[in-house]
């Protein structure tokens, strides 16, 4: 086999020193464990200054800016030829309230550190190259993950997107005016890229398990949230007998066993269910619910179990609401996915670069969402893991990967993006 000689390693120092410098914007200490996470949502004033650090950061890199109609932000390196299809990276830097350093800043920072590599060595591609970062991939503000990327890929209309408010009634299209983020550009893309590159943390325990450096992705699992209301009527604790009452509360503790009773069973595949929010009225010690709202996060690689399991999960509640006349259920979408492979081009291009540097791999499939699957919808894409210690713990302070498997995640995303840039 002959060695390869085009391997470009990045300077995982500077790399390192990024992603700690963004870390300090949205900084909190978690008052239990007394760590420090980022807490740093999507156009909230934070947010809006690790924007302005990271537009710095590629400006000064050289890369030509644009802003489009959803706030997604691009960062062109031209390549020889300025009509050829661009090979973009990215990821995102939004972060959930209880979040991590690395979470979607690795593969922005990592970009950035490719540019920057290619430009000290001197190195032009014939393709442009463009680092991205999309607007509320978590979804943890304005309740629709991979936002940013969904737009440009066709698959929510702009119009809904810019209407979305957050629970403070903050509206998507007046954060992004008042932060200055309302671009002129158009989400369409003048250029469809010729490939699309994450790199991201696994979050995930499967690498470090196995004693691996890097994973190839193959794909990402489908994903569908969903808010339940469920109406009841208000009752005082200690005269109402137990028998009369419509409990809100309790027809949403149910319907939470009754989730992890399906994923258990084994009828769905793979399935795996979460309720991350939960909220009762009147909200008092002595007064019965008249008011249940929760969150359901079901995620599958198989669309059909997924389907199964949602019409099951469907008749279940019109069961709760058959057994006490007068409660009554609702469901709002708010968002749905479904499994998406990854090219097996581009996971080929990966895993050549993986094996030319000698370090040891596995492809999987993603259990998280990321703005990859929706660009994938547009052009070839694939990605990057790399392994988490604390068993891969993520949005989560004790989040962590080491900065040796973050150099070697990036080095391999710079010698990938550059070959298959030209």
């Amino acid at each position: 086999m002959t060695e390869a000689t085009d391997l470009i390693t990045v300077n995982g120092e500077r790399l390192w020193q990024s992603l700690a410098e963004l870390a300090k914007i949205g900084a909190y200490v978690d008052e239990r464990t007394g760590l420090t996470g980022v807490n740093r949502q999507t156009l909230t004033d934070e947010e809006a200054h690790g924007r302005r650090l990271v537009m710095s950061w590629m400006e000064e890199a050289g890369l030509e800016l644009r802003i489009d109609q959803v706030g997604n932000v691009w960062g062109r390196r031209e390549g020889t030829d300025r009509d050829a299809a661009p090979v973009v990276m990215g990821s995102h830097i939004d972060s959930v309230a209880t979040a991590g350093m690395f979470d979607g800043c690795l593969g922005v920072l990592g970009g950035i550190e490719v540019i920057r590599t290619l430009n000290e060595r001197g190195i032009t591609t014939q393709r442009p190259i463009e680092v991205a970062f999309f607007t509320d991939e978590e979804g943890a503000r304005f309740g629709v993950d991979m936002l940013g990327s969904s737009v440009v890929a066709g698959r929510i209309d702009l119009q809904d997107a810019l209407a979305l408010t957050a629970r403070d009634g903050s509206t998507l299209a007046g954060e992004l005016e008042r932060h200055g983020f309302n671009g002129p550009v158009s989400t369409t893309l003048e250029q469809i890229p010729h490939a699309y590159v994450e790199c991201h943390i696994e979050q995930g325990p499967v690498l470090a398990a196995e004693g691996l450096e890097l994973g190839v992705v193959t794909g990402v699992q489908g994903i569908y949230w969903q808010e339940i209301t469920i109406l009841g009527r208000a009752a005082h604790a200690g005269t109402t007998p137990t028998q009369l009452r419509i409990d809100a509360g309790l027809a949403a503790s149910m319907a939470v066993v009754r989730l992890r009773e399906m994923a258990e069973s084994g009828k769905y595949g793979s399935m795996r269910s979460t309720v991350g929010r939960m909220e009762f009225a009147p909200g008092l010690t002595n007064i019965v619910p008249n008011r249940a709202v929760f969150t359901v996060d079901m995620r599958n690689p198989d669309d059909e179990a997924m389907a199964r399991a949602d019409a099951d999960f469907a008749a279940f509640l019109a069961e709760l609401e058959e057994r006490w006349p007068g409660l009554s259920i609702t469901r709002r979408q708010l968002a749905k996915t479904v499994h998406v492979p990854f090219d097996p081009e581009i996971q080929k291009a990966i895993t050549q670069t993986i094996e030319d540097f000698g370090y040891s791999h596995m492809s999987l499939l993603s259990g998280a969402g990321h703005d990859a699957q929706e660009m994938a919808l547009i052009c070839p894409v694939a990605m990057i893991f790399i392994p988490g210690e604390y068993d891969g713990i993520s949005h989560n302070p004790r989040e962590y990967s080491t900065p040796e498997a973050c150099t070697r995640g990036i080095s391999a995303l710079a010698t990938t993006v550059a070959r298959l840039a030209g």
